[in-house]
């Protein structure tokens, strides 16, 4: 019976422009002996079309629909969630804006004429963009981000991530945030699952990061699995509530699991 993979994309298939050794032989063994793969990232800043071009640019063909990242799982769940005349205010860059559009997610460029604010990471982050944000949960506007992760890891070091921008505004307001719509939460688990027709217990979720990756499969009910080529260390995985049920080194390693 097939298999699926749920692999993470920044850590455990490249890190920043480079590939990591094997992924793309790894990928195609599990492909060729009948497996499911899809790629699920927690970046908003990059379109699902990007991740093709460069995934099959690195020697992994990759279509459109085996991609999904946090922007497109937030514009679907808005799409299911928002009533007749309600608006959306976005933090982020044109890509989640570009998902938002194509789900039919009525904008405003107005924050306090939002019911809700989608948080993302934006590189162009402001202290009027803070000010806003703030303005409108206050006010009750229900605030959903679209990844949780503090740091997007590169080739040769890390930089801040949508993280940074909750734990400001939490801070502010004094409570968390509505919601969290990419990894870890089950949202993103069952938008990969449904994608490979399978049950959860059949799929592995492959990832370099212990609170996302890792937390999500084990929560989801999915076989976890820590690669160690990205943020998280072993001696990180074995002092963290959020235990992998399998540690490799990489990628390459998961044809043996």
């Amino acid at each position: 019976m097939a298999q699926g993979y749920v692999f993470d994309l920044d850590g455990t298939v490249y890190l920043g422009d480079k590939m990591i050794d094997g992924a793309a032989e790894a990928i195609k063994a599990l492909r060729e002996r009948g497996d499911r793969v899809v790629f699920l990232s927690n970046k908003p800043i990059a379109t699902r079309q990007s991740y093709v071009e460069k995934l099959t640019k690195m020697g992994i063909p990759t279509a459109l629909e085996d991609v999904l990242n946090s922007s497109q799982i937030v514009a679907r769940y808005l799409k299911n969630t928002l009533q007749e005349g309600e608006k959306v205010f976005v933090i982020g860059e044109q890509p989640i804006c570009d998902e938002l559009q194509v789900q039919g997610v009525a904008m405003t460029d107005d924050s306090e004429a939002a019911e809700y604010v989608v948080l993302s990471w934006d590189r162009q982050f402001t202290y009027d963009k803070l000010n806003s944000l703030y303005q409108a949960a206050i006010r009750g506007a229900k605030i959903i981000a679209s990844n949780p992760d503090t740091t997007c890891p590169l080739d040769g070091g890390q930089i801040p991530d949508t993280g940074t921008f909750i734990a400001a505004l939490e801070v502010a307001t004094g409570k968390e945030i509505d919601l969290v719509v990419g990894k870890p939460s089950l949202i993103a688990a069952q938008a990969a699952v449904a994608h490979l027709e399978l049950d959860y217990k059949d799929c592995f979720m492959i990832g370099d990061r212990l609170e996302t990756d890792i937390k999500m499969g084990n929560e989801a009910g999915m076989k976890s699995v820590l690669v160690l080529t990205g943020v998280a260390t072993r001696e990180m995985a074995e002092a963290s509530e959020h235990r992998p049920q399998y540690i490799i080194s990489s990628i390459k390693e998961i044809v043996n699991l």
